[in-house]
């Protein structure tokens, strides 16, 4: 072959690869620059490049299914792309699409649970945050759906939304976008699975009680105990007044009942009818009344050894109680928390 010829080879060949070139730059530009609309996409465990591609060109999030290919295998890319759920636009080029999904960068709805909060509180936070509507929320609690924990069978056989109260493990989560009520609270279920693990069921056991009133005490624990500190000696009063067969009366489970926070409880509080009021029905009440945390548990689980049966919040409002043995000594504590509070809220 001429020295001609080989020339002109090489320039078609550079012409082909310049072609090629430009035509992969240009079909894997954005399909819409301007969009500033996303749609979730998802793509589900096992599924292959093809089919990644096909649901791309279908939804319009790309220009060339063709091209979506040449530039997933000229990466190296094709057995990287993640399951999940993905916020794509219009607005993103194939490489940005292709980067988010070998990243696993999918796309979610953040929620805090709070130690503390109760099942009521926390649909109405997923309701305000748009995660799922309070309807949908009990909707799916009701159901038969989270047998599968290691909880599970010490749960009410009942279809009520609250027989999962307690066990919503309060933690910071993620969730996919198009997550469902019963995707979120399997979530939270799954975390306590895993955080209450089985060492602490064995100390239930050694207790001679079961996981389901460890939290029951641990979720008063919690409501009642402003400090880490005072969880345990909280505990060791639960227990000392049930040993004397004793009313719990904790404010704490009347919030329970009305879905208010007060500070100090009415007359007409402590005369709910409800199988919780712990002014009218002696024993733990039939169920948790919050998300405890872990301090809570250990807590419930190893509580202080002590004699006191009564404690009240400290005149100091820094959270902190004051226990006492004998009843002269708490109506005094308590008169003087009182004293305290009003003179606080007189000077807002």
């Amino acid at each position: 072959m001429t020295k001609k010829g080989i020339i002109t080879i090489v320039c078609v060949i550079a012409i082909i690869a310049v072609g090629i070139f430009g035509y992969i730059s240009i079909e894997s530009r954005a399909v819409d620059t301007s969009s500033k609309a996303t749609q979730i996409f998802t793509v589900e465990s096992g599924e292959g490049v093809a089919q990644i591609g096909t649901q791309l060109k279908s939804k319009d999030l790309i220009r060339s299914y063709k091209v979506f290919m040449i530039r997933v295998k000229m990466g190296g890319n094709t057995a990287k792309l993640q399951a999940g759920s993905y916020a794509f636009s219009k607005s993103m080029s194939v490489s940005e699409i292709i980067n988010d999904m070998v990243n696993g960068k999918t796309a979610g709805q953040t929620f805090t649970v709070t130690e503390g909060m109760s099942m009521e509180k926390i649909a109405t936070m997923l309701t305000k945050q748009g995660i799922c509507t309070k309807k949908q929320f009990y909707a799916a609690a009701s159901k038969k759906d989270f047998e599968n924990y290691k909880f599970s069978k010490y749960l009410s056989s009942s279809t009520s939304a609250n027989r999962l109260e307690g066990f919503l493990y309060p933690d910071t989560y993620e969730v996919a976008m198009d997550a469902t009520a019963k995707d979120v609270i399997k979530t939270m279920l799954s975390n306590f699975d895993n955080k209450i693990t089985d060492k602490y069921y064995k100390k239930a056991k050694a207790r001679g009680t079961n996981i389901y009133k460890v939290v029951t005490t641990a979720s008063i624990v919690q409501r009642e105990a402003g400090t880490a500190d005072d969880m345990p000696k909280v505990a060791s009063v639960i227990y000392n007044r049930l040993d004397k067969s004793m009313y719990l009366q904790m404010d704490s489970i009347l919030s329970y009942i009305t879905n208010e926070d007060k500070v100090i409880a009415s007359y007409s509080d402590t005369n709910i009818d409800s199988d919780y009021n712990p002014y009218k029905n002696k024993g733990l009440p039939p169920g948790p009344i919050c998300s405890p945390g872990t301090d809570a548990i250990d807590a419930a689980l190893e509580p202080a050894d002590t004699d006191y049966i009564y404690f009240v919040d400290s005149e100091k409002l820094d959270g902190t109680l004051n226990f006492s043995t004998n009843e002269k000594q708490f109506y005094k504590d308590k008169a003087a928390f009182e004293k305290a509070y009003k003179k606080s809220q007189s000077s807002k």
